[in-house]
């Protein structure tokens, strides 16, 4: 993940200055866009927290109610060797699922969904949490949004340079190219801030697998566990009705990164769960599809856990 981020930053970088110095456009109107793209981020960072807690109706967990459960996040904590506990809520929606978030003001936290109490046994549930603290040991939520300014940034200086190309910017008209050069290279970053996007997607998968990893190291049976639960949220999820599933991940899609499973990835099937979860390993991965995918294909993530078992 760390590679990743530092080839990204770099490349992105470097291009930027190397096309800012050839057009001759002071360096201060790249930093206005930087601040102006940091900013939106940085409030969506603080605010996102209590915009989730919002959607997803999320409570802090009953100790009265859910002693196992309490007891069961305790364990992964310890195990995991957090400074600080984070806290733990229940999302009060159907769809099965669980998630990490916060920020330096809100703290950490991690929510399971109603239906996943509903729908995995204790072990699995665990093994669940294992995965979701995994992703706060590993802070892997800042990085993420500090990758994801990266195709932003790169986005409204191709956006500004094209605007200017079509209008015919005073910069353009005073080296002589007219409007047609900055409207190319404008062109140009655009699909090259899409072409970031697809490292931001790699980037959400590979945090994926090693909270999976996290999970199988750190908790009793992780692997296995894990494995049982991924599978059982997917059957749960296929089961649901669409438009009960659409409610709570389609209608807010740019929340499903946080999820351990993408809502929309889900399996039909009745038996015995560790047979399931061998039929998922024998799917084929669409490659096209993962490229856009912020999760990795479920056997290939299943395939993975397998290591560790």
């Amino acid at each position: 993940m760390i590679g990743t981020f530092a080839v990204v930053t770099a490349v992105a970088s470097l291009v930027l200055m190397a096309i800012l110095t050839w057009l001759g456009i002071p360096f201060l109107g790249i930093y206005g866009i930087l601040g102006f793209v940091i900013f939106f981020h940085v409030l969506q960072w603080l605010m996102g927290p209590y915009l989730i807690e919002a959607v997803y109706k999320v409570k802090p967990v009953s100790p009265a109610e859910h002693s196992w459960l309490m007891e069961a996040f305790e364990r992964v904590v310890r195990a995991s060797g957090l400074g600080k506990a984070p806290k733990l809520g229940i999302a009060e929606i159907d769809l099965p699922n669980a998630f990490a978030y916060g920020n330096p003001l809100k703290g950490n936290a991690v929510a399971v969904t109603r239906g996943l109490l509903k729908s995995l046994p204790p072990k699995e549930v665990e093994a669940v949490l294992g995965h979701e603290v995994g992703h706060l040991k590993h802070r892997d939520v800042a990085f993420m949004m500090m990758i994801s300014i990266i195709p932003a940034l790169v986005y409204y200086v191709g956006y500004s340079l094209y605007i200017s190309g079509w209008f015919g910017a005073r910069t353009s008209r005073e080296r002589g190219g007219g409007g047609a050069l900055l409207l190319l290279v404008g062109i140009g970053l655009i699909i090259l801030s899409f072409i970031f996007n697809l490292f931001v997607f790699y980037f959400s998968r590979l945090r994926e697998y090693y909270a999976d990893a996290h999970a199988a190291m750190n908790v009793n049976e992780g692997a296995k566990n894990l494995q049982r639960g991924l599978v059982r949220i997917m059957n749960t999820t296929g089961r649901l009705r669409k438009f009960r599933r659409t409610e709570h991940a389609g209608k807010f899609s740019e929340f499903k990164m946080f999820f351990i499973s993408d809502p929309d990835q889900s399996i039909e099937g009745l038996g015995d769960v560790d047979q399931l979860v061998e039929k998922v390993k024998n799917t084929k991965p669409n490659i096209l599809a993962e490229l856009f995918s912020t999760h990795p294909h479920p056997a290939k993530r299943l395939k993975n856990l397998d290591r560790f078992a």
